[in-house]
């Protein structure tokens, strides 16, 4: 089987990828990129980097491509739709560089409070001996809010205890006792996270955590506040955090990562009060290794058929799955990513209850009702690590067989968390998906577009309320489905034409008959 290598890896790779006996290497990693796909032709399959787009040009020409490894963290360089239609695995390597982004999220840190990037050029650069000028302050006894405390920001978390820190973790969809057994402190209040001293965040790059944080909350923070952001670019809106360095309102603001990468050009080079780098988490000799080896490891696994370690989007085999199945599943999957959306605490359980034919396919129903739960929750979820991801998470599954006597078929989901209990059920009507009840309210509705959950008690008015509401805001309904309960309660869903953003649900929960709003998107 032919593999080749399109972008450069540490050796330590290519010595695997040599030693299998079954694999044909060939190295086109200095390749011209216009030379590069005569050379993947006839390749079962490939590693990239960034440097190499997985495009449609490129999976044209690669017309026995079975398989893709990107060595590294992120996939913005394949086009993963084109390549999932050409039934070509895309994997990456999510773990290995895990040290090395941590390590240089406190060089940053480090760098921030005693401006060490500036004291340096000016030594050595512009000859001058000024101790007066580089006046720094301690790191030990300050607030430090990490926002995400995975694999990344809990091990920051434990280096900042280390340097006397307090820590404070930011994670709606962790386990408190995560964060609380390393000594943190743990809050589901992200305003408590806004009024540190240092702030470093550390999730991955979804429609939740883009500009998550914006003029809005840096107006809350407090004069001089440092950010770090060695994630993902765009999680910080980058104008309005140039603003408020300018301003002094952001004291240092510590980089790795941007909206639009390579750049030589930005706001945050020409002030004093930054410490940039070019997106080198990863870049270490070890992490290097590491990624090479896991990258070649991958590719050999998922060639033999053996595993997909960290596929991105392996596809059902849909030549021994009957068709009826495959539509339940991904049923499965968009109720689990509705529920994603509209969860804000951490999941302690999730059920699945099975009426009908598709109990038979428990356990397929489960690892893809995973994915769609999990897609908001971490990176790079996916049907092989799934189940492996929710029990790292400490998230307790089960699925059972129940009964139901109006629908043929029935899956339920429920989802047991801080604050109480999520259902969601949905079938097939007529070979369409729909969704017949959510959070306990017998509706139906199919789980398409931009929808709307309001709770509210069942007085009147209350729909005028909601459709003046949105109208103000030039929101147009295009469907609307209501569900009463027998204790007075009343919950609709609006499916709308229009983006909604948080300002308009505030609005929402403010109405005084509302008891809950939620918002979803598929």
């Amino acid at each position: 089987m032919k593999v080749v290598v399109c972008d450069p890896i540490h050796p330590a790779g290519f010595e695997i990828l040599k030693n299998a006996k079954d694999i044909e290497l060939v190295d086109a990693s200095r390749t011209p990129k216009d030379e590069l796909l005569k050379v993947i032709e006839d390749a079962d399959g490939v590693i990239t980097r960034s440097p190499t787009p997985v495009d449609e040009k490129f999976l044209s020409h690669a017309k026995k491509l079975k398989a893709v490894v990107r060595a590294g963290v992120g996939v913005d360089n394949v086009d993963m739709e084109a390549a999932s239609k050409k039934g070509v695995i895309i994997m990456n390597v999510p773990t290995a560089n895990t040290l090395a982004a941590v390590e240089l999220t406190m060089a940053h840190l480090l760098t921030a409070a005693r401006s060490f990037t500036n004291a340096v050029w000016n030594l050595k650069k512009e000859h001058e001996w000024n101790r007066e000028k580089w006046l720094g302050i301690e790191l030990a006894g300050k607030k430090l809010g990490i926002i995400g405390f995975g694999n990344i920001g809990s091990r920051v978390g434990i280096r900042a205890k280390a340097l006397e820190m307090d820590v404070i973790a930011y994670d709606p969809y962790i386990d408190p006792s995560k964060a609380t057994d390393l000594g943190c402190k743990y809050t589901t209040d992200f305003e408590e996270i806004l009024k540190c001293d240092f702030i470093t965040i550390h999730t991955p790059k979804t429609k939740e955590t883009i500009n998550m944080i914006t003029k809005k909350e840096i107006e809350k923070m407090k004069d001089g506040v440092v950010l770090i952001n060695c994630a993902r670019g765009g999680l910080y809106n980058e104008e309005d955090v140039a603003e408020a360095l300018k301003s002094g309102k952001i004291a240092w603001l510590g980089i790795d990562v941007f909206n639009k990468e390579p750049l030589t050009e930005h706001p945050f080079f020409e002030l004093e009060n930054t410490s940039v780098t070019p997106h080198i988490g990863a870049n270490t000799k070890e992490s290097q290794e590491r990624i090479a080896i896991q990258a070649a490891e991958g590719i050999i696994e998922a060639l033999r058929g053996s595993s997909y370690p960290n596929a991105l989007n392996l596809p059902i085999n849909t030549a021994n799955t009957p068709e009826w199945v495959i539509k339940y599943l991904e049923l499965s999957q968009k109720m689990g990513y509705i529920l994603s959306q509209v969860i804000n605490k951490s999941i302690k359980k999730v059920k699945v209850n099975l009426s009908g034919d598709i109990s038979k396919e428990d356990k397929s129903v489960l690892t893809f009702t995973l994915v769609g739960l999990l897609q908001n929750i971490t990176e790079n979820v996916n049907y092989v690590n799934a189940e492996f991801l929710a029990t790292e998470k400490g998230i307790v599954t089960e699925t059972k067989e129940i009964k139901n006597d109006t629908y043929k078929n029935l899956v339920n989901i429920k989802v047991i968390t801080d604050d109480g209990e999520y259902s969601i059920s949905g079938t097939m009507l007529e070979e369409h998906p729909r969704i017949v009840e959510f959070k306990d309210f017998d509706l139906e509705f199919e789980p398409k577009g931009k929808m709307i959950f309001f709770k509210n008690t069942d007085v009147p008015g209350v729909i005028g309320e909601v459709g003046m509401t949105l109208a103000k805001n030039n929101i147009n309904i295009a469907d609307f489905r209501l569900g009463r309960n027998k204790e007075g309660q009343a919950m609709a869903v609006i499916i709308v034409d229009n983006e909604v953003n948080e300002d308009v649900l505030n609005e929402l929960r403010n109405l005084k008959a509302a008891l809950s709003v939620g918002y979803a998107e598929i």
